[in-house]
């Protein structure tokens, strides 16, 4: 089954309700319970493929919509640690702290840009070969 497919595959109300148990509680005894069926049953359905990849894509919307919501307020962290950096009245510590802080994203963006740019450049190579063969 091609992954596109799979995502087409509706799951029924109590394994959708299960899935939301899963994304709101932290464990799975607390899921199921939520849920409304037994620890053995939420624990199979996690070894099915098409529910786990359901709760796979469910997990990343979470996560989308977090990282979402963090970058609205990225811009204030650093206009904040911008403005750590300029106050005189800062302690020296939160001044270097702040700057490592700007320097170590600055970095670790720049290195995923890096990576992103090689991994597509990989991706083309391989298809590039799949189609020649």
């Amino acid at each position: 089954m091609r992954e596109n497919d799979r995502e087409l595959i509706q799951l029924d109300a109590k394994k959708e309700k299960a899935i939301i148990a899963l994304l709101k509680e932290p464990t799975i005894t607390l899921a199921a319970k939520l849920a409304g069926v037994s620890e053995s049953t939420l624990y199979r359905w996690l070894q099915d493929d098409n529910f786990n990849h359901k709760y796979f894509l469910s997990r990343r919307k979470v996560l989308e919509q977090t990282i979402t919501m963090l970058q609205v307020d990225a811009y204030k962290a650093v206009e904040t640690l911008k403005e750590i950096i300029s106050d005189e009245t800062s302690p020296t510590s939160s001044k270097v702290s702040a700057c490592k802080l700007i320097l170590d994203m600055a970095f670790k963006s720049f290195e995923l840009e890096d990576l992103l740019k090689r991994l597509e450049e990989i991706e083309k190579n391989l298809s590039n070969k799949q189609n020649r063969i």
